[in-house]
């Protein structure tokens, strides 16, 4: 599979989608939950708030902005793979009460309206679009003046790092064999193929600067592996 192909990324997703909660449990140890509810905390929505989370998935981040920006907020999650928002759609029909709504669309073009949005946020998304700098200036465009948003992914780590030798040892010795066990060998060996061409953190912080955002900073974060780009418009 090649990364960034947004064909290949779409058929990856509704493969893995049955499995995908599951999987990401096993493989996190359930953390992978604590870190998104840390992306929103330190975001801060608030009641009335307008949010979007691109390449939502199964609406995990959707969902926990949704408990934030009520009353009077509303959540849009959209995703280009129609599996995983169908998992999304299952999951907000079990909370009925929460103001979220999934769509289908394209990161890259999502269609909405220029400034509809008082934040964003993008999980394991910005990593397989086709380009990053063009999915950063659509995120600038959603945006209200001030608006902020939060990108988390992996983090690309320099080769020679002692924390780099350990995310190659847990993406081809606990996850691709996980994976594996139920049939998802290449759509997870995919994890660190994407990562070789996916920008270091001082990288999507000069890309997000050039997609027009007044403020970004990238952090690392669970000892390395995982980072954080926070924004500003």
């Amino acid at each position: 599979m090649k990364p960034g192909d947004p064909e290949a990324v779409e058929q990856l997703f509704d493969a893995v989608a049955p499995r995908y909660d599951r999987l990401n449990d096993v493989l996190s140890f359930g953390l992978h939950r604590h870190w998104k509810r840390q992306l929103v905390r330190a975001l801060q929505p608030l009641a009335g708030e307008q949010w979007l989370d691109l390449c939502c998935g199964t609406g995990d981040l959707a969902l926990e902005l949704g408990r934030c920006v009520r009353p009077g907020g509303a959540v849009t999650g959209l995703d280009a793979a129609a599996a995983p928002l169908e998992r999304a759609r299952q999951r907000q029909r079990q909370q009925p009460w929460l103001p979220v709504t999934f769509q289908q669309g394209d990161a890259l073009m999502t269609g909405l309206p220029n400034a509809c949005a008082d934040g964003a946020v993008m999980a394991y998304g910005l990593r397989n679009l086709a380009d990053p700098l063009q999915g950063l200036k659509e995120l600038r465009r959603l945006l209200r003046p001030g608006g902020r948003a939060g990108v988390l992914d992996f983090n690309r780590l320099p080769q020679s790092a002692p924390a780099a030798a350990f995310q190659r040892f847990y993406l081809r010795r606990l996850v691709v064999p996980a994976a594996a066990s139920v049939g998802l060998r290449e759509e997870y060996a995919y994890l660190e193929k994407s990562l070789k061409r996916f920008p270091a953190g001082f990288e999507q912080e000069r890309l997000a600067r050039e997609a027009g955002f007044a403020q970004a900073f990238h952090r690392p974060v669970v000892a390395g592996q995982m980072g954080v780009l926070t924004l500003r418009a």
